[in-house]
């Protein structure tokens, strides 16, 4: 039986990757950098330090990552408080779940940025346990965020279940040993191979339920 779900966040709670994309890009084309479709999906699941140091390294952003880092978030933070990009049932789908199973949240966005999406969602209280990348070793696809989201849960990883919407969420959710329920990113959908990683496909975090997450 599922002990635990363990929900990512960009893509499934929010529509954020659009907005990360939009800022990343305006700040990399003020500095004189590159910004094209391969920069963009090299950085789809790196942590904070493994994406600041892409743009310096990879794209050419003159600035030192941390400088990178600290200036994205800053206008990653201002747009959210502006509007929080919610996908459509993201709290009841939360408040659902919460019922059933402890909950935790096992993101690639900085710790910051988190923080205050979970709380303009209204659903903060609801998540036992909340990491980001940022405070492990190794982004997505590794696994790193997903088991230390099961270790500070208390629950074994393969008595977890996964939400991911995209490649480098599933691969990262399957190989922690977590059941994965993949709901798409309709902007950056994971290719067939990807979704064949996955235990589950859903079209709609409608879909997302108590049964769902315990038999498919």
């Amino acid at each position: 039986m599922t002990a635990a779900v363990v929900f990512d966040l960009d893509g499934v709670l929010i529509a954020s990757e659009e907005v990360w994309d939009s800022v990343r890009e305006r700040f990399v084309r003020e500095r004189g950098a590159r910004y094209d479709a391969e920069v963009q999906r090299a950085m789809m699941g790196m942590s904070a330090p493994e994406w600041s140091r892409y743009l310096h390294e990879t794209a050419g952003v003159p600035d030192e990552p941390a400088a990178i880092n600290a200036e994205i978030v800053r206008r990653m933070l201002a747009a959210y408080a502006e509007e929080l990009p919610l996908l459509p049932g993201a709290a009841e789908a939360v408040r659902r779940l919460a019922a059933a199973f402890p909950l935790a949240l096992a993101s690639s966005s900085n710790r910051e940025l988190i923080d205050l999406a979970l709380e303009l969602l209204g659903v903060s209280s609801l998540f036992r346990a909340t990491v980001s990348s940022e405070e492990v070793a190794r982004g997505k696809p590794a696994p790193d965020v997903y088991l230390e989201a099961a270790r500070r849960l208390g629950v074994e990883p393969t008595r977890s279940a996964a939400i991911e919407d995209s490649r480098n969420g599933i691969l990262s959710a399957a190989q922690a040993g977590m059941r994965v329920l993949a709901i798409p990113n309709r902007h950056f959908p994971p290719g067939e191979d990807e979704l064949a990683e996955a235990d589950v496909v859903l079209g709609s975090l409608d879909e997302l339920t108590v049964e769902a997450v315990e038999t498919g």
